[in-house]
């Protein structure tokens, strides 16, 4: 539910599936998919497979290509789903960029999978005076959106340096994305730097600790099977490191329900729209 609207080298798009049954969002449900309170992120690695597995990138491709050729409408963390399910958070920050830009909008979708959140907000922007959406990923996520997606709208890179050297991005779009880097501080510096008025966070973890917290997540097997560290920050110190920008809105993940982590940490998603303006 979106809460005061208008006022990622890296994995893909991350698998947090399962959806809770209760009408009350602030109560958490218990879950065994996150584990762990581990004292540090190598700790924590040595726990897991890893992203580099090969059936996770040959997941992705069947998906999407199946909803870019029209065999499908929509794919999220690799699986199908017979209709579209928006981030109305992220999608108002979007249109309110563009309409700022004159209607120009260039996102640079930071971890951004094959196109999953173009493919998902693309009806939306179609009637843009010009969209261009460069996604950074890893190597082998790269040259397959090059070889299988990539289109005069839709472009692949694995630095941000090569989109930016090429394209000027208005947005910054981090979904579900901070909390798979082993040094998020490190990158939001870099994502800073870009002096975008933008930065628009959608599904980023956060826990009601004043530590942040680094768990494993064990990804289910009928996704695929892969575990891997993955950090839950707390929320008002993270916000802190975006030096510069303020948090127009903010709004809970349209997809993934509060949970209590290890028994008793309560957990939730959130986005939020950050503006340097």
């Amino acid at each position: 539910m979106v809460k005061k609207v208008l006022k990622q080298l890296i994995p893909p798009i991350i698998y947090s599936l399962l959806r809770a049954s209760t009408k009350d969002d602030s109560i958490a449900v218990s879950n065994e998919m996150w584990t762990g309170n581990y004292s540090s992120w190598s700790e924590a690695k040595s726990k897991c497979t890893g992203y580099d597995n090969s059936n996770i990138l040959e997941k992705c491709k069947e998906a999407l290509l199946k909803v870019k050729n029209g065999e499908a409408v929509y794919e999220r963390d690799s699986v199908l789903f017979g209709e579209i399910q928006y981030s109305w958070g992220l999608l108002a920050g979007i249109q309110r960029a563009a309409l700022e830009n004159d209607g120009q909008l260039c996102v640079l979708d930071f971890g951004g999978s094959l196109g999953s959140s173009y493919y998902q907000n693309k009806e939306f922007l179609s009637t843009l005076k010009s969209l261009k959406w460069c996604i950074i990923e890893q190597d082998n996520f790269v040259e397959c959106g090059k070889e299988y997606f990539e289109s005069e709208q839709l472009m692949f890179y694995n630095k941000i340096e090569g989109c930016t050297e090429k394209q000027k991005p208005n947005i910054v779009l981090l979904s579900g994305v901070l909390q798979y880097l082993e040094n998020p501080t490190e990158w939001i510096n870099k994502i800073r730097a870009l002096q975008c008025p933008y930065i628009i966070l959608d599904r980023i973890s956060f826990v009601e600790t004043d530590a942040d917290l680094i768990t494993v997540q064990n990804v289910p097997e009928e996704i695929y099977s892969a575990s891997y560290p993955a950090w839950f920050f707390n929320e008002a110190e993270l916000l802190k490191k975006f030096k510069g920008y303020y948090s127009l809105a903010s709004f809970d993940s349209f997809c993934d329900p509060p949970k209590l982590l290890n028994g008793h940490q309560r957990a939730k998603w959130k986005g939020h729209i950050l503006t340097s303006r």
